[in-house]
């Protein structure tokens, strides 16, 4: 009985706490001023070559798609001859 008194007096005297030990430079006010400016840049490719990189990526893999999906269509379309 008393270890638990002991035990619970113990966890009591620590500081329970979830903040983060380490404190991290707030980098909205600048995403904000990057992405407001007016230089005639769309707003999704602001970012840098990382964002030209992934649009490129994503329109090579709609176009891709869209030509997989015509073909397979094409084939559906047509019936296979009979010997």
């Amino acid at each position: 009985m008393l270890q638990n008194f002991l035990a619970l007096h113990q966890i009591t005297k620590r500081t329970i706490s979830t903040a983060s030990g380490r404190q991290f430079e707030n980098k909205v006010p600048k995403k904000q001023k990057l992405f407001q400016e007016d230089n005639g840049i769309p707003v999704y490719l602001k970012n840098g070559i990382a964002d030209a990189f992934l649009y490129r990526a994503t329109m090579v893999l709609i176009v891709g798609g869209m030509a997989y999906a015509i073909y397979e269509l094409a084939v559906a379309s047509f019936p296979k001859k009979q010997d």
